[in-house]
């Protein structure tokens, strides 16, 4: 499902500072968060908006943490273990990964008026990404999706 892109630097919540003024390498970033610490993603937002400073068109860096907060906010609800988030930007596109530590695999559905606000993050990840997609990793799963897109 989708391929694989090219990564540099990786970092912990920061950007190395060459990649904060954009070099023509390719940068990546990633945060570990832990189990139910949903304080965490405003956080990694914020992170990712700095990541995503001079990427795209107007309103794509909106739209990646809009769905990197429903793929993270999916994992930390779902699972006991934390996630991972990895971001890669490269001129071509920007591709965010979240994985979990659980097997079970998601799937989007028409949630019902009854489930209030719940159930729509893979909707939203599906209506919204150019690509998207769930594959097993070790004791876990990634998912994925893609926003096409270079520097603003």
């Amino acid at each position: 499902m989708g391929r694989q892109r090219g990564a540099g630097p990786v970092a912990d919540g920061r950007l190395p500072a060459r990649e904060r003024h954009g070099h023509g390498q390719p940068a990546q970033w990633r945060r570990h968060v832990g189990a139910a610490d949903l304080a965490a993603v405003p956080e990694v937002r914020r992170a990712l908006r700095e990541l995503l400073r001079h990427w795209g068109a107007p309103g794509g860096a909106d739209v990646a943490e809009l769905l990197t907060s429903e793929l993270l906010t999916n994992a930390l609800i779902h699972t006991e273990h934390g996630a991972v988030v990895t971001a890669a930007m490269n001129p071509a596109g920007l591709r965010v990964e979240v994985r979990d530590f659980t097997t079970a695999l998601p799937s989007p559905y028409a949630p019902s008026v009854d489930d209030g606000t719940h159930g729509r993050g893979l909707v939203l990840v599906q209506a919204l990404a150019d690509a998207w997609g769930v594959h097993a990793h070790g004791v876990g799963k990634v998912v994925w999706f893609e926003l096409a897109g270079g520097p603003a």
